[in-house]
């Protein structure tokens, strides 16, 4: 099991989002928290996944000096990719209303990447999912944004939100990865990281 693979390792999520905090716990792993003030600014020629896998490694390579021999460090970021264009966290009511209008009755990706560290080694995987929306009146963009969350997630919205339960007509891949961490793919994943660690 995995949580037994990884009694040896201190694990560190480096992230503040609430949702990867839970997943991760859902897990059954043991880890703290640790985050660090970056600028998340990546070149302009990376486009969909790349722009995930580039921030990801960034968050980590933060954490360079700080690894111990049995640190085990995890990064992660997530971006909405709407017909060649990048939708990232809002920064304000109007931008989350003119990003929500954006995405009414299309579909956009989402794209998590994700960064696994130790002191000898790192791996960056990327997984992706299709979300389909259904027209959003106004008036349901309005009540969203006024009683719910949606500035610190990319796209402004929340999957696990009132916007996710009535907007959202299919998704092809993951749910949890459009929640911020694609948990299955991560279990997966570790167990192979950590296999000859």
């Amino acid at each position: 099991m995995l949580h037994e693979k990884l009694k040896k390792f201190s694990i560190i999520l480096a992230s503040q989002s609430p949702r990867r905090q839970f997943l991760l716990q859902e897990l059954g792993l043991n880890f703290e928290i640790k985050t660090k003030n970056i600028s998340e600014i990546y070149p302009d020629s990376l486009r969909e996944g790349e722009i995930v896998k580039y921030l990801a490694e960034l968050k980590a390579a933060a954490f360079e000096s700080e690894m111990l021999d049995n640190t085990l460090l995890i990064t992660a970021d997530t971006i909405v990719w709407l017909e060649g264009e990048v939708l990232e966290k809002p920064k304000n009511f109007q931008n989350a209303f003119e990003m929500l209008k954006k995405l009414s009755g299309k579909k956009h990706i989402v794209y998590t990447g994700v960064c696994l560290k130790t002191l000898r080694k790192q791996h960056t995987f990327i997984v992706d999912s299709n979300v389909f929306f259904k027209n959003l009146s106004d008036e349901e963009i309005q009540y969203y944004l006024e009683n719910f969350q949606p500035y610190d997630k990319a796209g402004a919205y929340g999957v696990q939100e009132w916007l996710g339960y009535v907007a959202i007509t299919r998704i092809e891949g993951s749910y949890f990865n459009v929640m911020g961490l694609p948990v299955q793919r991560l279990y997966e994943e570790l167990l192979n990281f950590t296999k000859n660690e």
